[in-house]
């Protein structure tokens, strides 16, 4: 997947957290599939001026302007939403009064139910190479079963499928 939704430069990139990176990739998702609802909604009015004798109508060149100005509004949005995003997790990234925010010793509560997932999963494939200990340490976290919430038995089978 190309990465075009924000310009930053490769030690931009590198400074991202795991969570953060997450973030760019579903924004880049949410633009991907936005200009190519577009670009179908184009070809779709394309065939029926062509279907109806217009093809050489003023009517497709105003209404495919308005098209690309909805895509790129929607786009905006997006993007804008995106940076906040990153703003307020870097804010939120840097700690409280208990120190920076690591998982397990000072999680983040600011984060949403998929971060946390992200954060926690990080952390155990960091542990240990060994999948079986790490999916025996993960059985024993009683942090993460309050932490993750429902995501905890996601996580707990993903553990256990990289088991023998």
């Amino acid at each position: 997947m190309t990465i075009d939704i924000i310009d930053l430069t490769d030690p931009d990139y590198d400074d991202l957290s795991s969570v953060q990176l997450a973030m760019v990739r579903v924004a880049q998702g949410k633009k991907n599939e936005i200009l190519a609802e577009a670009e179908e909604e184009k070809a779709q009015l394309k065939n029926t001026l062509i279907a109806n004798n217009f093809a050489r109508s003023s009517v497709y060149d105003f209404a495919e302007d308005r098209i690309d100005e909805e895509a790129a509004a929607a786009v905006e949005v997006v993007k804008d939403d995106l940076l906040y995003q990153l703003a307020y997790e870097a804010l939120g990234s840097e700690g409280n009064e208990m120190g920076p925010y690591r998982y397990p010793e000072n999680p983040n509560y600011n984060l949403t139910a998929s971060q946390r997932f992200l954060v926690v999963r990080n952390y155990y494939m960091n542990v240990t190479d060994d999948p079986d200990a790490r999916l025996q340490a993960f059985a024993m976290d009683t942090l993460a079963q309050s932490y993750l919430g429902e995501f905890y038995a996601t996580l707990y089978s993903l553990l256990a499928s990289y088991c023998d």
